[in-house]
């Protein structure tokens, strides 16, 4: 007979309440407040202020909405190289000259929208060759982030394309009450994405693609079009990033979004997303996303170099997942 009293139903109820996603997400905000404490100590006032808060919240917005994509797919066990690709060619594609002519004959959410079919159409790509051509996913979006960015490339011939439609820069240089339209996109995608993650027959099913694909078909899901969609939604995410992308830069080209898929990445597996798949949180990969940014902006303030700034992040990311694990452990260490 075990001699190991029980816990008290206040303690274990504690217990419970720190441990899986809300223990990890106490982690990631302890993290996210260090480091605004650092960025306080050494950058002062310069960092403190609200312009700068609004520079860190522009800096997130466009990997924020790339991350929430790609927190569906990692969920499902699958895997996006090409994001970072596909905001260069909607950006591109976007900002051709033809592209701008219609938009200014028309609107200039004809932009927007060609942005987004384009990112949507090249994931639906990777969709069918993952889901049906049973290629792995990592070769087949590292094939997809090849040749978009090739093609994007010859679309403008290598040269920034220069957005000159007023509306589409009136539109996206625009605050509201104070904050940046960007930022007020990447909340938006943000909701839609924890309520359909959360609240909806479509995150269910992607936990359980992730979890355990032969269960998830015996229960009746159709995997192979849940994984289209979920590549399709990456892609769509790409595209609302690339006319973001646009709007803050004003240009489009096939450097647009250069290695974002590795910060975006990063971002959602030290939110809590395991990159086996079978579990997520898009609450997580928000706060993620404000690590990275923040730190950048620390190290912009202090003048570090690059190397410095690598380093850094590499040691931070590893300190943020093992003090999300302190939490979400803690039930099985009392």
């Amino acid at each position: 007979m075990s001699t190991q009293a029980a816990a008290p139903p206040a303690e274990a109820s504690r217990t419970s309440w720190l441990s899986g996603s809300a223990g990890r997400t106490i982690g990631l905000v302890v993290a996210l407040v260090l480091l605004a404490v650092v960025g306080v100590i050494t950058g002062g006032e310069r960092f403190a202020s609200i312009d700068n808060t609004m520079t860190i919240l522009r800096l997130a917005s466009v990997t924020g909405v790339l991350a929430i994509g790609m927190t569906f797919v990692i969920t499902a066990g699958g895997i996006d190289l090409s994001v970072g690709s596909l905001v260069g060619l909607s950006s591109v594609w976007a900002s051709t000259l033809a592209t701008q002519t219609m938009a200014e004959n028309t609107h200039w959410s004809i932009m927007v929208l060609t942005a987004l079919v384009v990112g949507t159409v090249a994931g639906l790509i990777n969709g069918v060759i993952i889901a049906y051509g049973k290629v792995v996913a990592f070769i087949a979006t590292l094939a997809m982030m090849i040749a978009a960015r090739g093609l994007a490339e010859m679309i403008s011939g290598r040269q920034t394309q220069v957005v000159k439609v007023g509306g589409f820069l009136d539109f996206f240089r625009a605050d509201v009450i104070g904050v940046p339209v960007l930022v007020w996109v990447f909340v938006v995608v943000a909701v839609a994405g924890w309520f359909l993650f959360n609240r909806t027959t479509f995150g269910r099913r992607t936990v359980a693609v992730g979890g355990n694909v032969e269960a998830s078909r015996l229960a009746g899901i159709k995997v192979q079009r849940h994984l289209l969609y979920l590549y399709g939604l990456s892609g769509l995410t790409s595209g609302i990033a690339g006319v973001m992308m646009l709007g803050r830069t004003t240009a489009g080209s096939s450097t647009n979004g250069l290695y974002y898929e590795l910060e975006v990445i990063a971002a959602v597996v030290v939110g809590g997303t395991l990159l086996i798949g079978g579990r997520g949180t898009i609450v997580g990969t928000v706060i993620g996303v404000l690590i990275f940014a923040t730190l950048t902006n620390v190290f912009t303030i202090n003048n570090l170099s690059i190397s410095a700034q690598n380093v850094a992040k590499g040691a931070i990311i590893v300190a943020a997942v093992l003090i999300q694990q302190r939490f979400a452990r803690r039930s099985t260490s009392t």
